[in-house]
């Protein structure tokens, strides 16, 4: 059975999570969005927007880095 460790698929999905994450919120800060703005007005949706899409492509991002690193070691 050719399973990998559920450890290496919950830490690279945390990671790749994180990463996104981070990436929107800078670029959301480079834009001028701040999440933790008073209220809830456009500046802190579009914040929270690009925080929640950054972590979403980044666990994608780290699901199909694990899927191609899985296809390559079934090639050898």
């Amino acid at each position: 059975m050719n399973q990998r460790p559920l450890w290496i698929e919950g830490v690279s999905d945390a990671v790749g999570f994180l990463a996104g994450a981070l990436l929107g919120f800078w670029i959301g800060r480079l834009l001028g969005l701040d999440i933790f703005a008073d209220g809830y007005g456009n500046s802190a949706l579009g914040g929270i927007v690009l925080v929640g899409l950054g972590g979403g492509l980044g666990l994608q991002g780290a699901r199909r880095w694990r899927t191609l690193k899985a296809n390559k070691q079934a090639e050898k």
